[in-house]
């Protein structure tokens, strides 16, 4: 699968390196958050290909649920049980915990299908910024801090009521931004959709640190710098 090219596995043990993890935010995601930069001083592996390898190495399930419990650092050991458990958690080699998963209903081992559906998840969570967080942002008269965007990644779940293809697509449903404080939560509804048949829906729910007053000019300078490296990306 094409997933080979952003991790390794050696002796049962998964590990992803930043450039891995940054070309995946970038090639498949267009994520291009600073924190999934490789020079990045707290560099994150990115929620979205902690997903995918999920989906890659367990397949789809009718429901899955997925909750992030830790950041997963640059070169991090990470193990993948070998378990046919509706729920599990992947670890690293000191029992802390990364991703907590849970998964009901018949499984998808279609390696096509696996890709598009992990693939098609994945562009649709990379335009979380600009495109749908900003304008939630705007309307709340809050933003995170430029200087230290703390935008990550909290959970996502979603349930199909029929089996997907290769053709199948995602969109968003709603949008919304709970401020509490300098703590906002973002929840994204999606729709998964085949051959123009709703045949699924979804959630993703992200959490923002750091929220200050909105300034216009401060927020569409970051826009603009992020819009040009994403413009400007050679994979």
């Amino acid at each position: 699968m094409f997933l080979d090219a952003y991790h390794s596995v050696q002796d049962s043990v998964v590990r992803i390196t930043p450039e891995q993890a940054s070309r995946f935010a970038k090639e498949v995601a267009g994520d291009f958050n600073p924190i999934h930069d490789t020079d990045a001083r707290r560099f994150v592996v990115p929620g979205d290909l902690l997903f995918a390898l999920v989906v890659g190495y367990y397949g789809l399930s009718e429901r899955m649920t997925f909750r992030f419990r830790g950041m997963v650092g640059r070169d991090l050991p990470l193990r993948f049980p070998d378990t046919d458990a509706g729920a599990f958690t992947i670890t690293d080699d000191g029992g802390r915990e990364y991703l907590e998963v849970q998964r009901e209903g018949e499984r998808i081992l279609d390696v096509p299908v696996l890709e598009a559906f992990i693939r098609r998840y994945a562009a649709f969570s990379g335009r979380n910024f600009p495109e749908f967080l900003e304008p939630l942002m705007r309307e709340q008269g809050m933003m995170f801090n430029p200087q230290r965007p703390l935008v990550l990644y909290d959970s996502m779940a979603f349930e199909l009521t029929a089996a997907p293809s290769p053709a199948l697509g995602m969109d968003l449903d709603r949008s919304s931004l709970d401020v509490d404080g300098k703590r906002g939560e973002e929840w994204l509804r999606f729709r998964i959709v085949d051959g123009g048949t709703l045949i699924g829906t979804g959630s993703k729910k992200v959490v923002i640190s750091g929220l200050q007053p909105w300034d216009e000019e401060v927020m569409q300078a970051f826009i603009s710098d992020y819009t040009s490296r994403r413009h400007h990306f050679a994979p």
